[in-house]
């Protein structure tokens, strides 16, 4: 895909009278043949077809990103670390809640699982890295994976936790996981009563049955 960025100056403004309005752009017309013209409320055809026959580029009602002052950006960078520290926070504790039940042969592993290579683990597995496409998970036991999958996963275990990975193909108990239904950072897959169960870390749980 290709693409143009241009820096576009505009000028945002309403029409309260249009006998003002128009006198005011013929007397700067200079000033506003190159700009963008926002113009919020009612746009009367009278103003289109004047704007139209000077060549003038307008839209109307529509609300453009504004520049944020400095301290602005300071409270959104403030909220955006909090939110992830506390993302960060619910993320560990979850992640010691279900590394506590990893105890039938446990294999910790920290290294890449790259394109071509396929993994056949009998018990459970801790893996502290991503998983890249073309790769594949063959587990019996439990799974923990921390990083991006973009890989197949085929688990039998109770349970698996994953991270938001659109890209993956995970098989749990011989049925297809829908990726859709990963939407968080961390995302906690069970199989209880015959029903595979989808919590997002940071949501409230959701039923998806097998």
């Amino acid at each position: 895909m290709k693409g143009n960025q241009y820096s576009v100056k505009v000028y945002e403004t309403t029409v309260e009278d249009e006998n003002k309005f128009i006198s005011f752009f013929d007397n700067n017309y200079i000033l506003f043949k190159d700009r963008l013209i926002v113009i919020n409320g009612e746009l009367s055809d009278r103003i289109k077809d004047y704007l139209i026959s000077k060549s003038l580029i307008f839209v109307n009602n529509i609300e453009l990103p504004r520049n944020k002052n400095r301290q602005e950006l300071e409270l959104e960078e403030e909220r955006i670390r909090l939110e992830e520290e506390r993302e960060q926070e619910f993320i560990k504790a979850e992640l010691n809640r279900l590394s506590n039940k990893l105890h039938n042969n446990l294999k910790v592993l920290d290294s890449m699982v790259r394109s071509g290579q396929e993994l056949k683990i009998d018990g459970d597995l801790l893996l502290l890295n991503r998983v890249n496409s073309g790769a594949t998970i063959n587990i019996t036991g439990n799974l923990i994976i921390t990083q991006v999958v973009e890989g197949a996963i085929r688990c039998d275990g109770n349970f698996m936790m994953l991270s938001n990975s659109p890209k993956a193909n995970i098989i749990f108990h011989g049925v297809q996981v829908d990726n859709d239904l990963l939407e968080e950072k961390l995302n906690r897959i069970e199989l209880k009563d015959n029903k595979i169960l989808i919590t997002p870390v940071l949501k409230k749980e959701i039923n998806w049955a097998s």
